[in-house]
């Protein structure tokens, strides 16, 4: 008996081939659906819509399950490195002692900006927003090294997969850096990536910065957790720009550009504001809770739900061991942590929240680990972005590697006006637009 499903259309049977998984949903072929049935599918946000068939992160929503190729994230998070997970997620296995070796030297050697990346940086606000000036850097690489911007070349696809790993970190640096007001300190090849960015983030050149191992640590368990998620808008935005054989540097820039929205990396920022906001009105955490239910106002409780996870997220619970492990040691904000608990506990036992399957995600809990460490809210989302860049950069490696990949092309329901004339300006229907010319910005 055939696996395969039928769709009938208008009486036009299609045979859909079955894709089996390893683990998780199969699919359904549907790319001779437009051209035998001239109808296609409608699926906003692409929520029941695979794009590829991937070997690099498998997720169980329903079980709250994460693997990064086949590892579970709770094994990685307590004993690997986040360079052992990025090489894992480039390479599809976890490196013996020699190629670890060989993969950081090769990470350390390229650490350091061309020097004209300082003009480069000067050029942009030093109040702007970092995921801004991120994404111009990084798409700004490719002109640094043309030698390595063609996606079919092996050695060159190396090269920079290489060169993003090492210069990210010193680029969000240098733009924390600037920020401040305060000197760049140049990479430090004896120190560990993690620790070395830590270093160069906040220490200075005329004093001895000897960074916290516990800080150290947690960071790197942080970047573990973030550094892939399948197929969200930031990775589905890399392989997209990617499926037109533009270069890596302009893919992750564009992953970069994805992620710096509010609905993707741009939570955790959200929840640490929440949680100011109802520690500034002495708002009980019950009433609080109560005011969200409440669909006459547009209180929201952030940090809450995902589009994949139906139950509690992995990530926050490992977040969030670490959260009540260190927050003490690090002298963080100990009572925005005990309302966030509080909080959590109060929506896990209300209907309301368990019957939506509103769970704490990742970004619950990663703000305030990240506050009490030292860094400003506007570097949350780099962190994120830096945690993630093995992921883009495996899913990028996939999807040139991979001959059943196309160029991306979604196709639309079009529900606009039909076929209409042209009408001369004095027929034309007034229209009540007006523009508020004194919002308009002037250089």
């Amino acid at each position: 008996m055939s696996n395969n499903a039928q769709l009938t259309i208008d009486g036009t049977t299609l045979e859909l081939e079955r894709v089996t998984a390893t683990e998780g949903n199969d699919g359904f072929r549907i790319g001779q659906m437009l051209s035998q049935s001239g109808t296609t599918t409608l699926d906003p946000g692409f929520t029941n819509t695979a794009s590829c068939e991937s070997e690099i992160t498998y997720i169980d929503g329903g079980q709250g399950i994460l693997r990064y190729r086949g590892y579970p994230i709770e094994q990685l998070a307590e004993r690997a490195s986040f360079l052992e997970t990025a090489y894992l997620l480039i390479y599809g296995e976890l490196p013996d002692a020699a190629s670890l070796a060989a993969f950081t030297r090769r990470i350390k050697k390229h650490t350091l900006l061309h020097e004209d990346f300082r003009s480069f940086f000067t050029a942009f606000p030093s109040s702007g927003h970092p995921m801004s000036i991120l994404q111009a850097g990084i798409a700004g690489l490719g002109t640094y090294y043309e030698n390595t911007l063609d996606p079919n070349d092996a050695e060159q696809r190396d090269l920079a997969s290489i060169l993003l790993l090492a210069k990210v970190p010193t680029m969000i640096a240098f733009i924390s850096k600037r920020a401040t007001g305060l000197p760049l300190i140049y990479p430090d090849a004896s120190k560990s990536y993690t620790e070395d960015f830590l270093r160069m983030t906040f220490g200075l050149p005329y004093q001895t910065h000897d960074v916290d191992p516990t800080i150290v640590n947690a960071l790197d368990k942080l970047f573990i957790l973030h550094a892939d998620h399948e197929q969200n808008c930031s990775t589905s935005t890399v392989r997209l720009v990617g499926s037109s054989r533009a270069s890596i540097y302009a893919s992750v820039a564009a992953g970069v550009g994805a992620l710096s929205g509010p609905l993707h990396g741009g939570a955790n920022e959200a929840v640490l504001r929440m949680l100011d906001d109802i520690r500034e009105a002495g708002i009980p955490i019950k009433e609080f809770v109560q005011q969200v239910k409440d669909k006459t106002n547009d209180v929201k409780l952030m940090g809450f739900g995902h589009r994949v996870y139906k139950s509690y997220d992995p990530r926050a619970k490992i977040v969030k061991g670490l959260a009540d492990d260190i927050l003490g040691r690090l002298k963080g904000d100990t009572e925005l942590f005990d309302m966030a608990m509080e909080l959590e506990q109060a929506a896990l036992e209300d209907d309301y929240f368990v019957e939506r399957n509103l769970y704490p995600n990742v970004d619950f809990y990663t703000g305030l680990l990240y506050k009490a460490m030292g860094f400003p809210t506007k570097m949350f989302t780099p962190l994120f972005a830096l945690g993630r860049l093995p992921g883009w950069i495996a899913q990028y490696r996939e999807l040139v590697l991979d001959p059943a990949q196309k160029i991306g092309r979604p196709r639309q329901v079009y529900v606009g006006e039909a076929e209409r004339d042209w009408v001369k300006m004095s027929d034309r229907t007034k229209q009540d637009r007006a523009f508020d010319e004194n919002l308009d910005y002037v250089v």
